[in-house]
């Protein structure tokens, strides 16, 4: 999930929150990954010659490599990352996920035509790919041989959940691409890095929560009424209301109400019963982690199984893997 044109009202609105950091700022801290994002990332990227990574049986590892090495990465700096899970999504969401889910079948019979380039096949291949219990349960046989702790509840979003672990403090921040973790109250966001002069994969965007409330001189509560002016998965938008104009009339109304009150705004009677429940969901895990009971799966690091798993497993080459394990077995 995401917040339709927040980056680009960050950039305008309150450019201090954002900042280029080597991850090497945050060794010796904790980091919650919403672990979606990047296993679409993954089978989307982690590619040969436009296929899959595959190892000699022909399943596909592509969302192994991709998930290793990025947990690597941060191992490697001194960073300790916990990846979460997204559980059952709430029913709010239902119209978002029938239109993704809509989206993936426009694509396949597209694929099914004989006048589509090899780009445009590529690119519609990708836009196909959903997560299945295989990708989940690859990846955690992964994290049990790392020895990396994770979590995966019976329901609610990675990134709410990550966004509350970082609120209470329990990690310093939450790596994700969702910005609407920010409307969770998350105070530190990490994501791959904006700006595009920089090139290496150690530097990263971060994003201060405190730094846009300042900036933006505006509550919590109405920073998500922003959010959810701008557009969001829970609930429809307001016609000709943009990112833009969502912060402009938050200032000038000091809330949702106050627009409904004017008698200015085309409003539809599925917002007006929707948007209440919208600001409800961003504080679905407010006060309600309990971090003396946390689910967090852990497990010691096997190092002689993960070894033979990434080499045998999932095709990586001898050299490949000795190289990874080095790094590891300095960052215990």
């Amino acid at each position: 999930m995401g917040i339709k044109g927040l980056t680009s009202l960050l950039r305008d609105k309150s450019p201090q929150s954002i900042d280029s950091i080597a991850l090497s700022q945050y060794r010796g801290k904790r980091v919650a990954i919403d672990i979606s994002i990047f296993l679409y990332k993954s089978l989307s990227n982690v590619r040969y010659n436009g296929d899959y990574l595959r190892n000699s049986e022909g399943k596909i590892v592509s969302h192994l490599i991709g998930i290793f090495h990025k947990t690597v990465l941060y191992l490697s700096v001194g960073i300790t990352p916990i990846y979460i899970f997204d559980g059952k999504p709430p029913d709010e969401k239902r119209e978002c996920i029938q239109g993704r889910k809509d989206k993936v079948e426009e694509s396949k019979k597209r694929l099914e035509c004989s006048d589509i380039s090899d780009g445009e096949k590529c690119k519609l291949e990708k836009s196909t790919i959903r997560l299945k219990k295989e990708h989940i349960d690859d990846v955690k046989h992964l994290f049990d041989l790392m020895g990396i702790g994770y979590i995966h509840n019976d329901v609610g979003e990675a990134e709410a959940y990550a966004a509350e672990l970082c609120r209470m403090g329990y990690v310093h921040a939450v790596v994700t691409e969702d910005m609407d973790t920010l409307a969770y109250g998350c105070p530190r966001v990490i994501r791959n890095c904006l700006d595009r002069k920089i090139k290496r994969n150690d530097v990263v965007t971060c994003i201060s929560y405190d730094k846009i409330i300042d900036e933006f001189g505006m509550s919590h509560d109405q920073f998500v009424d922003v959010c959810i002016l701008c557009g969001c998965d829970y609930c429809p938008t307001i016609p000709k209301i943009g990112p833009m104009r969502a912060y402009q009339y938050i200032m000038q109304y000091k809330s949702i109400e106050g627009m409904i009150l004017s008698n200015k705004f085309t409003i539809t009677d599925e917002f007006r019963e929707r948007y209440l429940k919208s600001r409800e969901l961003f504080k679905i895990f407010q006060n309600k982690i309990d971090l003396e009971s946390l689910p967090l799966h852990k497990s010691d690091r096997r190092m002689g199984e993960l070894r033979n798993y990434l080499h045998k497993d999932c095709g990586l080459s001898e050299k490949k893997v000795d190289n990874a394990l080095r790094k590891l077995s300095t960052n215990p």
